[in-house]
C-alpha cells in the first residue's frame, strides 16, 4: 500500500475500509477478543461520538487521551473543583488516584501516564494552553494541607504558556457550573470535546454539541482573572494555608 495512505490513517484524516482492516489483522495474525474489538472500533469509527464506559486498566488505553493532547493545536480546559492532570504534581495526583483503595501498582501505573501527559506538554511543539479553574479547585485539600499547598506553589510558578487563569467563586449561573470539560483544537481535524466523569469519560466529535461547548468555553473565559491577577490569587490562598 501507499505510504501516505497509512500516514492518514495513523494520523486520523482517513478510516480504513472494514475490509483493509481484516487483511491488515489477518497478516499480522491479530484473534479472538483483541480481533473482535478492532473490528468493533473500525465499523463505529465514523460515528459521532465515543464513549469510554469504564475508567480503563491498560495503559494503551490510559495514553489515548495523551496521544490527543500532544497532536493538539490548542488545548482549553475548565475545571472548577480540582486542578487539571496535566498541572498535578505527583502527590496532588497520587492522592486523587489512590481513593477508593485501588491496588498501588494500579496507582503507580496511571500516574505515570500522568505524567508522561504532562512531558509532552513540555515538549517543544507544544499546543496553546488555556487551564481555568474554580476557586474551589484550588482550596478543596486534597491529600492534605502540605499537599495542596505544594500544588499551589507549583501552579503559580508554572510559565505564562499554560495560562492558568482562575475563576472566583460566587455570581450568577454560567455553564461551567454543569462539570469540567476540555475543547481540543486540531490544525488539519475537527474539534473534540472531552469529559471526565467518576467512572468513565467520554469523547465528543458532533459539530453542533461541539459548538455549544466552545461557546461555553467563551463564557467561562469571560469570567475568569488574568494571568498576573490569577497568580496573585493563587499566593493569596497560600498565604492563608500557610497561616
Amino acid at each position: 500500500m501507499h505510504a501516505a495512505e497509512l500516514s492518514n490513517w495513523e494520523l486520523g484524516l482517513r478510516v480504513p475500509r472494514i475490509e483493509e482492516v481484516a487483511l491488515l489483522l489477518g497478516q499480522l495474525r491479530v484473534l479472538g477478543e483483541e480481533r473482535d474489538r478492532l473490528f468493533e472500533l473500525a465499523r463505529t469509527a465514523r460515528e459521532p461520538n465515543w464513549a469510554e464506559k469504564e475508567m480503563p486498566d491498560a495503559p494503551a488505553i490510559l495514553t489515548t487521551l495523551a496521544e490527543y493532547e500532544r497532536t493538539a493545536a490548542a488545548i482549553f480546559s475548565w475545571q472548577p473543583m480540582l486542578v487539571h492532570g496535566l498541572l498535578q504534581t505527583p502527590d496532588y495526583a497520587r492522592a486523587i488516584l489512590s481513593y477508593g483503595g485501588s491496588p498501588a501498582q494500579l496507582v503507580e501505573q496511571r500516574l505515570r501516564v500522568r505524567m508522561v501527559r504532562q512531558a509532552a506538554m513540555r515538549e517543544h511543539r507544544a499546543p496553546e494552553c488555556s487551564f481555568l479553574l474554580g476557586e474551589v479547585a484550588l482550596r478543596q485539600q486534597v491529600g492534605g494541607t502540605e499537599i495542596l499547598t505544594d500544588q499551589l506553589r507549583y501552579l503559580a510558578g508554572l510559565p505564562r504558556r499554560f495560562a492558568v487563569r482562575v475563576v472566583p467563586s460566587g455570581g450568577d449561573f454560567h455553564p461551567g457550573l454543569n462539570g469540567s470539560f476540555a475543547v481540543l483544537e486540531y490544525s488539519d481535524l475537527p474539534s473534540i470535546v472531552f469529559l471526565d466523569q467518576h467512572r468513565g469519560s467520554a469523547y465528543l466529535y458532533d459539530e453542533d454539541q461541539v459548538a455549544d461547548y466552545k461557546s461555553a468555553a467563551k463564557t467561562v473565559t469571560s469570567l475568569a482573572l488574568d494571568v498576573d491577577e490569577s497568580r496573585a490569587f493563587i499566593e493569596g490562598v497560600i498565604a492563608e494555608l500557610e497561616a
